[in-house]
């Protein structure tokens, strides 16, 4: 625990020198970072077949592709987002030069989860070297072979000093939030955001929170059925539903309800086999503690398709529970697994209503044709992000920011937004010295009072 503490001080210490503020020396870092990941892409794929039965196709889709696919992003853009930004001087402040500056926080911290646990390692910290940082990583214990990984592929990239990994659980976990850090980033569950929000408090630390919720799926009437099913698949079961954006309910119109659960266990069939249990490319729950947590969620649901578990191999079948009210066990907390509840609704505000009254989910999904219904739920509803006519894959890319609001979390990555985020952008107003306007000194008199009401309009 001692050696966590004196890795902090040397990384400030590192930070200090001031190298790594240079824009090339970033490059470089990323650079060495992209090439050393490709170099072990059987390693990682091995990993994360250890640690969650992930299939070759599915890690480099979800995972490995979106790390490279981000690296190059951020090493075609790195210059630009770094440059001095010009921005306008009022006629108070003539004559000026007014611009802004991003500057890297220090030392950070990144805090990621197990369900996809190199690429929601990885990502943040290409944002955090781009915007100059020194930067720690805390990898999830409950994927350990990909932690290990991990800490393999940072000490062949990068000097302790600038990058490093901590392996571990939970103590090591809490030493870390002893620490000062400039700035934490934490992927994870909302009970644990709030201990990290709390740790960070004591030292004013800003924090960016990716955590979850309950996310609905919403389909109306005027819904592509065969293709909303066929997304609604691919998104809920996913690494068996263990996705932070996975639809965690779907919320159907009545009328079209019995053929959109035809069309779901017909892509059920299609996608995973008659018995998904026996793919080879279907994953597994976690651990068993979670295993047993989504078991007993199934307790008196009345199961509409699926169902079936394997306790020795972890797994449980895509799950469509129906039907289903809110008061019910599948609706009180968010599921992280192959189970989607089902509930009706006659008009869109009874939509509206139910999930506006719910805490901000990190994701919605409206399947429609209708204008008027997408205007009405983009206009009424909040959430972190999500899709119109399809699920997830408003996060596999590095043009548009990716994070939750509310209790789904803040602060937004991916991208430029990464950049910015590791970033304090700070303001500047540089004076020439060949005028002076005495407006500001004193003594005050009416005519400066005057001169001061129309240059500050």
């Amino acid at each position: 625990m001692a050696d966590i503490e004196a890795l902090v001080g040397r990384q400030r210490a590192y930070f200090e020198t001031g190298k790594t503020k240079s824009v090339s020396r970033r490059i470089k870092a990323l650079q060495i970072l992209e090439r050393e990941i490709q170099k072990r892409e059987a390693q990682i794929e091995a990993a994360l077949q250890a640690d969650l039965k992930k299939s070759g196709f599915e890690t480099y889709m979800c995972e490995t592709g979106l790390v490279l696919a981000e690296l190059s992003h951020m090493l075609r853009h790195l210059r630009s987002y770094a440059k001095d930004r010009r921005t306008a001087t009022p006629l108070a402040q003539f004559h000026a030069r007014s611009f802004t500056s991003a500057q890297p926080y220090g030392v950070v911290l990144v805090m990621s989860p197990w369900n996809y646990p190199f690429m929601l390692a990885l990502e943040p910290v290409i944002g955090a070297i781009a915007a100059g940082n020194c930067v720690i990583i805390k990898p999830s214990a409950y994927a350990p072979q990909t932690s290990a990984v991990i800490a393999e592929l940072i000490r062949g990239c990068f000097a302790p000093h600038f990058v490093a990994v901590v392996e571990g659980g939970r103590a090591e976990n809490t030493r870390l939030l002893e620490q000062k850090f400039d700035f934490i980033f934490f992927t994870g569950s909302v009970s644990v955001g709030r201990l990290v929000m709390k740790k960070a408090a004591e030292y004013l630390t800003p924090v960016c929170l990716e955590l979850g919720g309950k996310s609905p799926c919403i389909v109306d009437e005027t819904a592509n059925l065969k293709l909303a099913a066929r997304r609604i698949v691919f998104g809920k079961f996913l690494n068996l539903g263990q996705t932070c954006v996975a639809p965690d309910y779907l919320f159907v119109h009545e009328k079209v309800k019995e053929q959109l659960l035809k069309e779901i266990r017909g892509c059920i069939r299609q996608q995973f086999g008659e018995n998904p249990l026996e793919n080879e490319n279907y994953g597994r729950i976690v651990n068993k503690k979670h295993f047993q947590r989504l078991c007993h969620l199934l307790d008196g649901a009345e199961i509409k398709i699926g169902g079936r578990q394997n306790p020795d191999t972890l797994q449980i079948e895509p799950t469509v529970a129906e039907p289903v009210s809110p008061s019910d066990p599948l609706m009180q907390e968010e599921i992280f697994g192959p189970i989607l509840p089902v509930l009706t609704f006659q008009e869109l505000s009874e939509v509206i209503s139910y999930v506006t009254h719910q805490e901000k989910p990190l994701a919605l999904y409206l399947f429609t044709t209708s204008r008027s219904h997408e205007k009405q739920i983009l206009k009424y509803c909040s959430f972190g992000g999500g899709c119109i006519n399809d699920t997830v894959i408003h996060l596999a890319t590095s043009n548009m920011g990716f994070g939750g609001v509310g209790a789904s979390g803040m602060g937004s990555y991916h991208g430029k937004e990464s950049f910015e985020l590791f970033s304090h952008r700070r303001s500047i107003v540089k004076k020439y010295n060949w005028i002076d306007l005495p407006i500001r000194y004193q003594p005050y008199t009416s005519w400066k009072r005057f001169l001061l009401k129309r240059f500050l309009r």
